[in-house]
């Protein structure tokens, strides 16, 4: 069985995939769109743990999907991540300067660069999905537009990104915090699952299990950030840390405090790997992923 300290070479690898499909489908065009592309170059190319598209794969791999295709739906969600960070970090929203390692796009560039560059970012996500060449079913293509615009839009990630704006300024418990992170985490980290499913022909009735591990491995991954955010250091999670405390908002740490934050992180893996048991050695990667999701230090 596959363990989460060899995830380093699948997480190389699938980092290495992205940035090159990247490079090739964001060449500076030479004309006033200049700085467009280069501001998404600059979000897209190089840094983050790329663990929504390994995920991606992973899933897809549990029904011999073939990788080309697979990478091009982990592109496109790779796409609708880097465009909400770029507008996350923005003035407007969560006001940070570093991501990745490195400038947010709104320092490295300006805030109408990266308004765009974000906004670019997500069309071309629906763009790669909506491409024969992504999947021969026109169907299959269909419900991948479909269940990434709901995981990203007022129901999914963009809705708890509002929630999250809002818990600056309202007293969250436990249970609107969970819902908070279940949209503004969880639902990419489920699309990632059901994207596997509708890639390989799965019949709703069979995606049981993988909704259940996604649902799991959401909240543990958002407890993890809490975690780093108060323990980590910047120069491993190449952005700031220390910022929800600062900003008076609700975590799952200042809500159950770190070592119950921590067993309760425990507690989801196990139940998120438990979900994979009618799977065999096919579902290694996903229990690694699993397992580094708590561990890593970034």
């Amino acid at each position: 069985m596959r363990s989460s300290n060899s995830l380093t070479p699948a997480l190389d690898a699938i980092g290495t995939a992205m940035d090159q499909r990247f490079d090739r489908l964001l060449p500076i065009p030479g004309d006033g769109r200049d700085r467009l592309y280069a501001g998404m170059r600059h979000a897209a190319i190089g840094g983050g743990k790329r663990m929504r598209p390994l995920l991606v794969v992973a899933a897809c791999d549990l029904f011999n999907v073939d990788r080309e295709r697979a990478l091009r739906v982990a592109l496109a969600i790779e796409c609708v991540h880097c465009y909400s960070l770029i507008h996350d970090d923005l003035p407007c929203m969560d006001d940070d300067d570093l991501r990745r390692g490195k400038p947010t796009v709104h320092k490295a560039f300006d805030e109408a660069t990266a308004v765009l560059a974000g906004d670019s970012l997500h069309a071309l996500a629906f763009e790669i999905l909506a491409d024969p060449a992504t999947h021969a079913d026109p169907s299959a293509r269909a419900e991948l537009v479909l269940e990434l615009a709901r995981a990203s839009g007022p129901s999914g990630m963009a809705g708890g990104q509002m929630m999250d704006l809002a818990a600056a300024e309202n007293e969250f418990d436990l249970t609107a915090t969970t819902r908070l992170q279940q949209l503004k985490t969880g639902a990419l980290i489920g699309f990632c699952l059901e994207a596997g499913a509708i890639m390989g022909h799965i019949p709703d009735d069979r995606r049981t299990p993988l909704r259940g591990y996604a649902h799991d491995l959401g909240l543990a991954f958002q407890i993890a950030d809490d975690l780093l955010d108060v323990e980590g250091s910047s120069d491993k999670t190449g952005k700031a840390v220390h910022k929800d405390a600062a900003a008076g908002k609700a975590t799952f740490v200042s809500l159950l405090g770190v070592d119950r934050a921590r067993t309760q992180a425990g507690m989801l893996i196990d139940q998120a790997i438990d979900h994979l048991h009618s799977y065999g050695s096919e579902a290694d990667l996903l229990r690694a992923i699993a397992r580094f999701a708590i561990e890593r230090d970034f």
